[in-house]
This record gives C-alpha cells, sequence and structure tokens, in this order.
C-alpha cells in the first residue's frame, strides 16, 4: 500500500515524537551536574550497559573504547569529536552541529571526566568551515562553563581538509598532527596511542551526542529503543527518489520495507544503505532486511533509486569517487579500485565478456581482506551488492 505524503509525515512525526532524543532542546548545565556526580567507572559503566554503539558506521561499543582508554596510564589523554561528514548522502552531522552543537560539547566532557581526559578536539569537515565563528562562539561559553564547574577539560576547533579518508580515525589523526591523510597500521590503536602518540578517544558527532542524553537519562529509556542488538535510535539521512527527505531520527530494527513506505515514491527498487561505501539492498529484500547490526548498518546514509535509475550509473559514480577518494597508499585500494571501475565499463563496451565480472567479483573479495584501512575494505560493498543484484543491468 503506498501512503500519501500527508500521511508518511504524520506517521513520521510519531516516530520522532516517541524517540526525540536528539532533536529536543536540553540544559546542558544539568548534564555536567549530573556527570560531576558520578565517579569515572560509573559513566563508563552506564554508556556500556546501554549498548550504545558508535553511530559512524564502525558500530563499535562506545563504553568498551571509553574503558580501554580509561584504563590506559599517561599524563595527558585527548577526545576527538570525528566531525569529518565526508560520506556521499549523509549530512546529519552537520544538522546537530547547527542546532545542539552544546550536545556534542557536553558529550565530549562527559567522555573526558571518564576517561580522564585533559583536551578535546572537534575535526571539522572543510566544507563545513562556514559553521565555524558560529561555532566557536557557542564552544567559547562552553569552555567557560566547564571553567566555572571545575573540569579541567577545554575543547579546540580545527578543520579538515577534504579528505574523504580522513573520516578513517587514524588518517584523522595523522591529519590533524599535520600530516598527510593516511590511516596507520593497526594495532596499537588510538586508545593507546593516538593523536601526539597518547590515548585519544575518537567519537563521531551523533555517537557524542547519544552519550550525553544517557548521562541525562540513565540507560533504561534507551534501552527501551531498538533491538538486541541495536540499541537505540539513530538519525537518517534521507535523499534521491524519495517523497519525503531529509534528516530523521528514527528507532533502530525497521525493516527497509517499512523505511520505503515512510519515505518511498511508490516505486523504489533500491536503498543504498550506508552511503557509497555501503550496501545495496533490492526490492525482494526490503522485507527481511533490517537497518541495524544485525542486518545493515548504516552511518546514517538512506539513498533511494527508483526504476528509472540505472545501477549500472550507480555503481560507476561509486568507483570514481573512491578511485579519487584513495589516499593511494595500499594496492588492493589504489589499484583494485581503477580495476573495478575499468572492468565494467570493459563489460559494457563489449570489450570484455560478462563472465569477466567472475574476476572482478575475485578482486573485490581480496580487497575486503587486503585493504589497510576501512575505505579500501568497504569498496566491495556497493560492488558485490550492485553486481549480484543487478546483474542484467551491468552486463547489458
Amino acid at each position: 500500500m503506498v501512503l500519501d505524503r500527508e500521511t508518511k509525515l504524520k506517521k513520521l512525526k510519531e516516530h520522532q515524537t516517541k524517540v526525540n532524543m536528539i532533536f529536543q532542546d536540553q540544559d546542558c548545565g544539568q548534564m555536567l551536574d549530573k556527570c560531576l556526580s558520578m565517579s569515572p567507572d560509573e559513566i563508563i559503566a552506564e554508556v556500556t550497559e546501554s549498548g550504545l554503539k558508535g553511530r559512524g558506521g564502525a558500530g563499535f561499543p562506545t563504553g568498551l573504547k571509553w574503558k580501554f582508554a580509561a584504563e590506559q596510564k599517561s599524563d595527558v589523554k585527548y577526545v576527538i569529536c570525528n566531525a569529518d561528514e565526508g560520506e556521499p548522502g549523509t549530512f546529519k552531522d552537520r544538522q546537530i552541529l547547527e542546532e545542539q552543537a552544546a550536545k556534542v560539547f557536553a558529550g565530549m566532557a562527559i567522555c573526558s571526566r571518564a576517561v580522564n581526559a585533559s583536551e578535546g578536539i572537534i575535526y571539522l569537515r572543510g566544507e563545513y568551515n562556514y559553521l565555524r565563528p558560529r561555532l566557536q562562539e557557542e564552544l567559547d561559553a562552553f569552555n567557560k562553563k566547564l571553567k566555572e564547574k571545575g573540569f579541567k577539560f577545554s575543547i579546540i576547533i580545527k578543520s579538515g581538509s577534504g579528505a574523504y579518508v580522513c573520516g578513517e580515525e587514524t588518517a584523522l589523526i595523522e591529519s590533524l598532527e599535520g600530516y598527510r591523510g593516511e590511516p596507520r597500521n593497526k594495532p596499537p590503536y588510538p586508545v593507546s596511542h593516538g593523536y601526539m602518540n597518547k590515548p585519544t578517544v575518537v567519537n563521531n558527532v551523533e555517537t557524542l551526542v547519544y552519550c550525553a542524553m544517557i548521562i541525562r537519562m540513565g540507560n533504561k529509556e534507551f534501552l527501551q529503543l531498538g533491538t538486541k542488538d541495536s540499541r537505540g535510535a539513530k538519525v537518517f539521512s534521507v535523499s534521491g527518489d524519495a517523497d519525503v527527505e531529509g534528516i530523521y531520527e528514527l528507532e533502530l530494527g525497521m525493516t527497509i520495507r517499512e523505511f520505503v513506505d515512510l519515505f518511498g515514491d511508490g516505486d523504489t527498487k533500491a536503498v543504498q544503505v550506508g552511503g557509497s561505501s555501503g550496501h545495496c539492498v533490492p526490492r525482494r529484500d526490503f522485507e527481511k532486511t533490517i537497518i541495524g547490526f544485525e542486518g545493515v548498518p548504516t552511518g546514517g546514509s538512506m539513498m533511494l533509486f527508483n526504476s528509472s535509475r540505472s545501477m549500472y550509473h550507480v555503481l560507476h559514480n561509486y568507483l570514481e569517487f573512491f578511485c579519487e577518494e584513495s589516499c593511494g597508499q595500499c594496492t588492493p585500494c589504489r589499484v583494485g579500485s581503477q580495476q573495478l571501475l575499468r572492468g565494467i565499463e570493459a563489460i559494457k563496451k563489449g570489450e570484455k565478456p560478462p563472465e569477466y565480472l567472475n574476476e572482478l567479483k575475485k578482486l573485490a573479495e581480496t580487497m575486503k581482506v587486503a585493504a589497510k584501512c576501512g575505505l579500501g575494505q568497504s569498496v566491495p560493498n556497493p560492488f558485490l551488492s550492485i553486481v549480484n543484484n543487478f546483474y542484467e543491468e551491468i552486463i547489458f
């Protein structure tokens, strides 16, 4: 059943009334006061028991990351907010920073108390520099509030330079230190050897806001949302062939079918979950595919495509993007992305037989395990999901 736009908006309002965490106005001073009334161990336990996983896409348990950083012995520790929102189709962190920046700052301050960090850095995407004057004004007032409340912690803003790879935490740290943005070998991980070789927690903008909300309300309310494997809610950036577009906070655990019924134009044939580096879900799998860590996890981007779209052109666009944005450090990503692009072009032109796709699939599977960082390892996601689900559109 195709719902009209008015009905969709009404249902979406009901969803957001139920969740309503990220964009509701809150007194951040109360969050800080509650944080100060708790011990570091209590803060970490609260976040851990909430089941919160990183909202940047990787989904690492936030409480566990904080616990590892807290256990490190060091005179200096850092908290970094990853605001390098470079995934195509994702624009939710920008709105959070525009409307709820104080909650992001509060999340960083709460983390600082949990891990005993003295300095915080917001790594702001270069394209978001227009936000910086207003953010700095709010940050100056927040730093003053931290000092008044007795926090030995302050936050600064640093701008990125536009590289997609700097969304990866170790490449981000390299960039902050003044080097070319390239992923580091792991281990060691940032929680023990991060910025300036000191223990560092790197969290996404949205993750930090949820941490602040969990401390304010306790984890029980958060645990009421989502599923066993995907606790809480998520902010989605909805774009493409959508009847309803924009940014919406929804409960995790809904199926792609439920999502398409709310946002689609009535002719959705595929949904790209997680941006260019995510998975393309075809219409036949809408009912059984869950948006969450037990199904298809997402950093926030949800792109809808209807029957008028060529999935070959969609894949071609993604591969061009990856070829451009590869840092070039490792061969599987640098050369693999180029070969996948040239390969589908050759098949489309008739220079290679359709069977050549099998060789490209093998290359993609190799990239999954051989590429150095998440960028190269995720290139196969759109390639394999589009090739497997829309084979005819690739070869004809």
